[in-house]
């Protein structure tokens, strides 16, 4: 057995490829695009190492081409749930005793994998399933993943690290177990990089998993699968099931073996699984530990002091790079009436210069919502907007469904601070701005903080640090990542833990081990040297 003593060194973040003009990035990336629609893949279940084919076949299409069929996917049913269970349930035991370098190794290669031989696959994947820019692409499916996939051990090996004290008569220590049972992993379709860590994060710590892609973002999971299964995962460990979630949900659900659940996505779905889960709790062998990141209403709030030009590039990257459909992107604005004339001229001016279209011209800067349902969702909010009376579409407002599921950046001015679009989740390119009396700072400040139940990210912007401390007071429960004259979005793995709270989430911040603690069960050990032999005290005896 080996004896030494391992250590993985602090990793530095992933350095993110510009795809320049003239590139060997974007000449790499544009021949693996062309190779991918030329090539459509077909997608089977993996369970236990193998590939298993159900014949319910689903088409995967681009969404910002309805004619582009990217492939098919075998939708999984209550029997490969069931058989994923008992895969998870045998690999387990292995998988758990296997020593903890070991099982960081299988993610650190990985990690090489994917900054090398597999970057431009996973990006492309992810550009034409999901519809990102080439550099949105890069900062998730390739930098912030191969992040979570080296930061993770290192912050395992921080865990690890910490142990009680000892004295010199006995010796304390912990053990840091993994959860009875397995772990289901329900990941969203807008981040890669979130599908990949979901199921990895918990199997690290020692962890099987069951793991339901979203059912629009199953290219980029099944070349997750395939690096994982390249870097070494052993069979079993994590099963992948593309499908319905209310097939596939409920047996995994029930199933007295369920560990925990790791989850992105809604909020109404993750408060459906905590319901199903909660309502009948005395069924499982132990309570399993439910983590969640689900939905925002992110802000910006702008102070008089702040610098125009840099309140204008946040709002333009923020709202509308990949459409809105940021957990994180800020979706309702707060601006002084003395500057919102200045901050009109230029955001609208920026918007202009926006190209709408295809990811394969790398010209454009917004692609297409992600589908029918979604884009449905938006226009009803465009919609919403037009007809109230207290509500002006500044810029905007037009949508087409013909080729794909186009939606050009909205604007929209509220002049009720509550009104639905300044307190409802969009996720499209739709910010709504309320305009406030420049004196009304503070009062402003407190309706930002109660206007929706989310909390998950939200900016400040101004140059007067009296503001800013008074900011970010007011709003200290506001938001889980919190932003000062910078956007709410691109949180960074080890820089910026990731989570919200009120109806976000459970904060319990991706990118740090504050996660990995929940994927694991500690054991307290106390050895004793020289234990008592008899069982009186000394305050027992006589005078």
């Amino acid at each position: 057995m080996f004896n030494g003593i391992f250590h993985i060194r602090k990793p530095e973040n992933e350095p993110v490829l510009a795809y320049a003009p003239g590139s060997s990035e974007r000449a790499e990336l544009k021949a693996r695009l062309k190779e991918m629609l030329a090539n459509p893949v077909e997608v089977p279940c993996m369970i236990a190492g193998r590939e298993v084919t159900t014949g319910d076949l689903v088409e995967m299409k681009a969404p910002h081409n309805h004619r582009q069929i990217l492939g098919r996917y075998h939708r999984a049913g209550v029997g490969e749930a069931e058989m994923a269970i008992d895969a998870a349930n045998e690999a387990k035991v292995a998988w758990s005793e296997m020593q903890w370098s070991s099982r960081a190794t299988v993610l650190l290669k990985a990690a090489e994998l994917l900054s090398g031989k597999y970057r431009q696959t996973l990006n492309a994947a992810t550009m034409l399933c999901m519809s990102k820019t080439c550099y949105q692409a890069e900062i998730d499916s390739a930098c912030e993943l191969i992040d979570f996939w080296r930061f993770n051990p290192y912050f395992m090996t921080e865990l690890y690290d910490d142990q009680p004290i000892s004295t010199g008569s006995f010796l304390n220590y912990m053990e840091h177990r993994p959860l009875e049972g397995f772990v289901l992993a329900i990941s969203p379709f807008n981040f890669t990089s979130i599908a990949g860590n979901l199921p990895t994060a918990p199997a690290l710590m020692g962890n099987a998993v069951v793991w339901k892609p979203s059912s629009t973002a199953v290219l980029p999971a099944y070349y997750i699968m395939k690096i994982l299964r390249e870097a070494g995962m052993p069979d079993g460990v994590l099963n992948m099931l593309p499908g319905p979630g209310p097939v596939i949900a409920p047996p995994v659900l029930n199933h007295l073996d369920l560990g925990g659940v790791h989850f992105t996505g809604s909020t109404y779905v993750f408060s459906t699984i905590w319901l199903a889960i909660g309502s009948d709790i005395r069924k499982y062998y132990s309570y399993p530990r439910i983590v969640g990141e689900t939905g925002g209403k992110d802000f910006i709030f702008a102070h008089t002091s702040t610098d125009p030009d840099i309140l204008v590039a946040a709002i333009a990257r923020g709202a509308f790079e990949y459409q809105g459909q940021k957990c994180s992107a800020p979706s309702r604005a707060y601006i002084p009436d003395s500057i919102w004339p200045r901050i009109k001229e230029q955001l609208l001016d920026e918007i202009s210069t926006m190209k709408v279209g295809d990811v394969c011209d790398f010209g454009n800067f917004i692609n297409a919502v992600i589908d029918r349902k979604a884009f449905d969702k938006i226009v009803g909010y465009i919609e919403f907007a037009r007809e109230d009376p207290d509500m002006e579409i500044v810029c905007g407002g037009t949508y087409d469904d013909s080729e794909g599921y186009f939606i050009q950046p909205t604007v929209v001015l509220s002049r009720d601070p509550r009104s639905k679009l300044m307190s409802e989740e969009i996720f499209g390119p739709v910010i709504t701005v309320h305009v406030y009396p420049e004196k009304r700072y503070e009062e402003m400040l407190g309706i930002c903080n109660t206007t929706s139940p989310y909390a998950l990210t939200g900016a400040i912007f101004a140059q007067d640090r009296f503001a800013i401390v008074q900011a970010s007071k007011a709003l200290r429960g506001a938001a889980g990542n919190f932003y000062i004259n910078d956007k709410p979005t691109g949180a960074v793995v080890g820089q910026q833990p990731f989570g919200g709270s009120r109806a976000s989430g459970t904060n319990d911040k991706a990118g740090s081990r504050l996660n990995l603690e929940r994927w694991n069960s500690p054991r307290a050990i106390k050895e004793t040297f020289l234990p008592p032999t008899d069982y009186r005290y000394p305050f027992l005896e006589d005078e």
